[in-house]
Protein backbone atom coordinates (compact mmCIF):
# COMPACT_ATOMS: atom_id res chain seq x y z
CA UNK A 1 0.00 0.00 0.00
CA UNK A 2 2.65 2.60 1.08
CA UNK A 3 4.21 1.50 -2.81
CA UNK A 4 0.92 2.24 -4.41
CA UNK A 5 0.25 5.42 -2.15
CA UNK A 6 3.74 7.34 -3.23
CA UNK A 7 2.84 6.29 -7.09
CA UNK A 8 -0.07 8.02 -6.56
CA UNK A 9 1.88 11.25 -4.77
CA UNK A 10 3.97 11.42 -7.95
CA UNK A 11 1.80 10.78 -10.70
CA UNK A 12 -1.67 9.95 -11.87
CA UNK A 13 -1.98 6.21 -12.54
CA UNK A 14 -3.30 5.34 -16.10
CA UNK A 15 -6.82 4.69 -15.01
CA UNK A 16 -6.68 8.46 -13.66
CA UNK A 17 -5.37 10.23 -16.46
CA UNK A 18 -8.00 8.10 -18.76
CA UNK A 19 -10.61 9.81 -16.48
CA UNK A 20 -8.67 13.46 -16.92
CA UNK A 21 -8.80 12.80 -20.63
CA UNK A 22 -12.44 12.48 -20.60
CA UNK A 23 -13.18 14.68 -18.32
CA UNK A 24 -10.77 17.67 -20.32
CA UNK A 25 -12.85 16.60 -23.49
CA UNK A 26 -16.26 17.09 -22.19
CA UNK A 27 -15.00 20.39 -20.58
CA UNK A 28 -13.99 21.35 -23.82
CA UNK A 29 -16.54 20.44 -25.41
CA UNK A 30 -19.83 21.70 -23.76
CA UNK A 31 -18.09 24.74 -22.39
CA UNK A 32 -19.82 28.03 -24.43
CA UNK A 33 -17.64 28.21 -28.04
CA UNK A 34 -17.18 31.77 -28.06
CA UNK A 35 -14.26 30.76 -25.24
CA UNK A 36 -13.12 27.62 -26.84
CA UNK A 37 -12.21 30.14 -29.62
CA UNK A 38 -10.26 32.91 -27.85
CA UNK A 39 -9.15 30.43 -26.09
CA UNK A 40 -7.53 28.90 -29.58
CA UNK A 41 -6.11 32.18 -30.96
CA UNK A 42 -3.51 32.50 -28.54
CA UNK A 43 -2.50 28.72 -29.12
CA UNK A 44 -2.24 29.02 -32.93
CA UNK A 45 -0.07 31.88 -32.26
CA UNK A 46 2.06 30.12 -29.47
CA UNK A 47 2.97 27.20 -32.61
CA UNK A 48 3.76 30.22 -34.75
CA UNK A 49 6.23 31.50 -32.16
CA UNK A 50 7.72 28.22 -31.87
CA UNK A 51 8.24 27.52 -35.68
CA UNK A 52 10.06 31.02 -35.63
CA UNK A 53 11.72 29.55 -33.20
CA UNK A 54 12.71 26.43 -34.84
CA UNK A 55 13.56 28.23 -38.20
CA UNK A 56 16.03 30.36 -36.81
CA UNK A 57 17.81 27.33 -35.04
CA UNK A 58 17.68 25.94 -39.15
CA UNK A 59 18.83 29.17 -40.67
CA UNK A 60 22.67 28.87 -41.58
CA UNK A 61 23.16 25.47 -40.11
CA UNK A 62 24.15 23.83 -44.13
CA UNK A 63 27.67 22.32 -42.54
CA UNK A 64 25.86 20.81 -38.92
CA UNK A 65 24.99 16.92 -38.85
CA UNK A 66 21.82 16.92 -40.41
CA UNK A 67 20.17 14.86 -37.15
CA UNK A 68 22.11 16.97 -34.71
CA UNK A 69 20.27 20.12 -36.69
CA UNK A 70 17.04 18.49 -36.14
CA UNK A 71 17.29 17.76 -33.15
CA UNK A 72 17.79 21.03 -31.80
CA UNK A 73 14.83 22.00 -33.65
CA UNK A 74 12.52 19.74 -32.24
CA UNK A 75 13.55 20.59 -28.97
CA UNK A 76 12.69 24.27 -29.30
CA UNK A 77 9.81 24.20 -30.84
CA UNK A 78 8.36 21.69 -27.86
CA UNK A 79 8.06 25.40 -26.98
CA UNK A 80 4.57 26.30 -28.39
CA UNK A 81 3.03 23.30 -26.66
CA UNK A 82 4.50 23.68 -23.27
CA UNK A 83 3.28 27.06 -23.79
CA UNK A 84 -0.57 26.02 -24.83
CA UNK A 85 -0.44 23.45 -21.67
CA UNK A 86 0.78 26.20 -18.98
CA UNK A 87 -1.54 28.36 -20.14
CA UNK A 88 -4.86 26.57 -20.74
CA UNK A 89 -5.55 26.94 -24.68
CA UNK A 90 -6.66 24.72 -26.71
CA UNK A 91 -5.30 23.64 -29.82
CA UNK A 92 -7.09 21.49 -32.68
CA UNK A 93 -4.30 18.90 -32.37
CA UNK A 94 -5.22 17.69 -28.93
CA UNK A 95 -8.72 18.71 -29.12
CA UNK A 96 -9.15 15.63 -31.24
CA UNK A 97 -8.99 13.70 -28.18
CA UNK A 98 -12.88 14.53 -26.97
CA UNK A 99 -12.98 11.50 -29.04
CA UNK A 100 -12.79 10.29 -25.89
CA UNK A 101 -15.74 11.98 -24.05
CA UNK A 102 -18.07 11.25 -27.10
CA UNK A 103 -16.96 7.61 -26.91
CA UNK A 104 -18.06 7.76 -23.07
CA UNK A 105 -21.34 9.07 -24.46
CA UNK A 106 -20.80 12.45 -22.33
CA UNK A 107 -21.15 14.51 -25.37
CA UNK A 108 -22.68 14.46 -28.57
CA UNK A 109 -20.89 14.20 -32.43
CA UNK A 110 -22.56 17.68 -32.77
CA UNK A 111 -20.78 18.85 -29.88
CA UNK A 112 -17.69 17.28 -30.60
CA UNK A 113 -17.66 18.11 -34.27
CA UNK A 114 -18.50 21.54 -32.92
CA UNK A 115 -15.49 22.18 -30.98
CA UNK A 116 -13.04 20.71 -33.00
CA UNK A 117 -14.26 23.54 -35.96
CA UNK A 118 -14.02 26.40 -33.56
CA UNK A 119 -10.60 25.57 -32.46
CA UNK A 120 -9.24 25.23 -35.58
CA UNK A 121 -10.96 28.56 -37.18
CA UNK A 122 -9.72 30.15 -33.85
CA UNK A 123 -5.83 28.22 -33.84
CA UNK A 124 -5.53 29.85 -37.27
CA UNK A 125 -6.79 33.77 -36.55
CA UNK A 126 -3.68 33.31 -34.15
CA UNK A 127 -1.39 31.80 -36.85
CA UNK A 128 -2.24 34.39 -39.08
CA UNK A 129 -1.38 36.64 -36.80
CA UNK A 130 1.83 36.27 -36.56
CA UNK A 131 2.25 35.53 -39.58
CA UNK A 132 1.11 39.23 -40.45
CA UNK A 133 3.70 40.37 -37.39
CA UNK A 134 6.84 38.52 -38.89
CA UNK A 135 5.77 39.67 -42.07
CA UNK A 136 5.47 43.59 -40.69
CA UNK A 137 8.37 43.38 -38.80
CA UNK A 138 11.11 42.38 -42.14
CA UNK A 139 11.85 39.10 -40.12
CA UNK A 140 12.66 37.19 -43.13
CA UNK A 141 15.49 39.29 -44.65
CA UNK A 142 17.16 38.27 -41.19
CA UNK A 143 20.93 36.61 -41.59
CA UNK A 144 20.75 38.42 -45.19
CA UNK A 145 17.51 36.72 -46.53
CA UNK A 146 18.73 33.35 -45.47
CA UNK A 147 15.98 32.96 -42.61
CA UNK A 148 13.56 33.83 -45.33
CA UNK A 149 15.16 31.09 -47.32
CA UNK A 150 14.23 28.31 -44.74
CA UNK A 151 10.66 29.33 -44.73
CA UNK A 152 10.55 28.93 -48.68
CA UNK A 153 12.36 25.48 -48.63
CA UNK A 154 10.38 24.38 -45.46
CA UNK A 155 6.97 25.72 -47.13
CA UNK A 156 7.82 24.55 -50.41
CA UNK A 157 8.58 21.08 -48.95
CA UNK A 158 5.19 20.93 -47.17
CA UNK A 159 3.68 20.61 -50.25
CA UNK A 160 5.27 18.43 -52.53
CA UNK A 161 3.85 15.39 -50.05
CA UNK A 162 1.68 12.85 -52.11
CA UNK A 163 -1.92 12.74 -50.28
CA UNK A 164 -1.36 9.62 -48.95
CA UNK A 165 1.97 10.61 -47.37
CA UNK A 166 0.49 14.13 -45.89
CA UNK A 167 -2.41 11.89 -44.31
CA UNK A 168 0.87 9.45 -43.10
CA UNK A 169 2.75 12.43 -41.68
CA UNK A 170 -0.48 13.74 -39.88
CA UNK A 171 -0.46 10.48 -38.20
CA UNK A 172 2.39 10.42 -36.93
CA UNK A 173 2.46 14.00 -35.84
CA UNK A 174 -0.64 13.98 -33.85
CA UNK A 175 0.33 10.26 -32.41
CA UNK A 176 3.58 11.99 -30.84
CA UNK A 177 1.96 15.35 -29.99
CA UNK A 178 -1.46 13.27 -28.38
CA UNK A 179 0.75 11.19 -26.24
CA UNK A 180 2.77 14.58 -25.02
CA UNK A 181 -0.42 15.74 -23.64
CA UNK A 182 -1.46 12.38 -22.43
CA UNK A 183 1.44 11.56 -20.19
CA UNK A 184 1.23 15.41 -19.34
CA UNK A 185 -1.99 14.41 -17.08
CA UNK A 186 0.15 12.38 -15.49
CA UNK A 187 2.43 14.84 -13.70
CA UNK A 188 1.77 16.81 -10.57
CA UNK A 189 3.59 20.03 -11.03
CA UNK A 190 4.84 22.26 -13.47
CA UNK A 191 8.19 20.87 -14.26
CA UNK A 192 6.55 17.47 -14.84
CA UNK A 193 4.46 18.26 -17.51
CA UNK A 194 6.71 20.61 -19.52
CA UNK A 195 9.96 18.05 -19.15
CA UNK A 196 7.79 14.90 -20.66
CA UNK A 197 6.12 16.86 -23.28
CA UNK A 198 9.83 18.00 -24.54
CA UNK A 199 10.88 14.63 -26.58
CA UNK A 200 7.84 13.21 -27.89
CA UNK A 201 7.23 16.84 -29.75
CA UNK A 202 11.34 17.16 -30.52
CA UNK A 203 10.64 13.66 -32.04
CA UNK A 204 7.89 14.54 -34.37
CA UNK A 205 9.63 17.91 -35.57
CA UNK A 206 12.80 16.74 -36.22
CA UNK A 207 11.50 13.80 -38.00
CA UNK A 208 9.47 16.18 -40.25
CA UNK A 209 5.70 14.83 -39.49
CA UNK A 210 3.48 17.24 -40.54
CA UNK A 211 1.23 19.77 -37.83
CA UNK A 212 -1.88 21.02 -39.35
CA UNK A 213 -1.67 23.95 -36.83
CA UNK A 214 2.03 24.79 -37.44
CA UNK A 215 1.10 24.53 -41.16
CA UNK A 216 -0.93 27.32 -40.69
CA UNK A 217 1.74 29.56 -39.92
CA UNK A 218 4.81 28.16 -42.41
CA UNK A 219 3.19 27.77 -45.62
CA UNK A 220 0.76 31.23 -45.46
CA UNK A 221 4.18 32.91 -44.43
CA UNK A 222 5.68 30.78 -47.49
CA UNK A 223 3.11 32.31 -49.66
CA UNK A 224 3.72 35.23 -48.47
CA UNK A 225 7.22 35.57 -48.90
CA UNK A 226 7.32 34.11 -52.44
CA UNK A 227 4.96 36.36 -53.60
CA UNK A 228 5.78 40.06 -52.06
CA UNK A 229 9.04 40.04 -51.40
CA UNK A 230 11.06 42.62 -52.70
CA UNK A 231 14.10 42.54 -55.09
CA UNK A 232 16.70 42.84 -52.59
CA UNK A 233 15.29 39.92 -50.70
CA UNK A 234 15.78 38.03 -54.05
CA UNK A 235 19.26 39.38 -54.86
CA UNK A 236 20.03 38.55 -51.29
CA UNK A 237 19.78 34.99 -51.26
CA UNK A 238 20.58 34.73 -55.20
CA UNK A 239 17.27 33.06 -56.47
CA UNK A 240 14.24 33.48 -59.34
CA UNK A 241 10.78 33.83 -56.98
CA UNK A 242 9.73 31.84 -60.33
CA UNK A 243 11.22 28.92 -58.14
CA UNK A 244 8.78 29.48 -55.47
CA UNK A 245 5.64 29.82 -57.99
CA UNK A 246 3.94 27.07 -56.74
CA UNK A 247 3.57 28.21 -53.24
CA UNK A 248 0.21 29.18 -53.52
CA UNK A 249 -3.37 28.46 -51.52
CA UNK A 250 -4.68 25.58 -53.30
CA UNK A 251 -0.85 23.65 -53.00
CA UNK A 252 -1.37 24.90 -49.23
CA UNK A 253 -4.88 23.33 -48.53
CA UNK A 254 -5.24 20.52 -50.97
CA UNK A 255 -2.13 19.14 -50.61
CA UNK A 256 -1.31 19.76 -46.98
CA UNK A 257 -4.11 21.17 -44.66
CA UNK A 258 -6.72 18.91 -45.63
CA UNK A 259 -4.83 15.77 -45.60
CA UNK A 260 -2.46 16.85 -42.45
CA UNK A 261 -5.72 17.77 -40.60
CA UNK A 262 -7.09 14.19 -41.03
CA UNK A 263 -4.46 12.25 -40.37
CA UNK A 264 -4.02 14.68 -36.99
CA UNK A 265 -7.74 13.34 -36.35
CA UNK A 266 -6.71 9.53 -37.34
CA UNK A 267 -3.44 9.70 -35.19
CA UNK A 268 -4.45 11.72 -32.09
CA UNK A 269 -8.27 11.13 -31.64
CA UNK A 270 -8.10 7.33 -32.78
CA UNK A 271 -4.58 5.84 -31.99
CA UNK A 272 -3.52 7.74 -28.87
CA UNK A 273 -6.65 8.98 -26.77
CA UNK A 274 -9.14 6.01 -27.97
CA UNK A 275 -6.55 3.58 -27.72
CA UNK A 276 -5.48 4.49 -23.85
CA UNK A 277 -8.54 5.45 -23.00
CA UNK A 278 -10.23 2.00 -23.44
CA UNK A 279 -7.09 0.44 -22.57
CA UNK A 280 -7.55 1.76 -19.18
CA UNK A 281 -10.60 -0.09 -18.78
CA UNK A 282 -9.13 -3.50 -19.40
CA UNK A 283 -7.42 -2.87 -15.99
Amino acid sequence: MATEKSTSTCMSTPAEMAQIGEDVGVYKATKKQRYSFISAIPAGAFIALAFIFYTTTQTGSAGAPWGLTKLVGGLVFSLGVIMVVVCGSELFTSSTMTLVARASGRITTYQMIRNWIVVYCGNFVGAIFIVTVVWLAGQTMAANGQWGLTILNTAQHKIHHTWVEAFSLGILCNIMVCIAIWMAYAGKTLTDKAFIMMLPIGLFVASGFEHSVANMFMIPLGIITAHFSAPEFWQAIGLNPEQYADLDIYHFVVKNLIPVTLGNIVGGGVCIALYQWYSSKLH
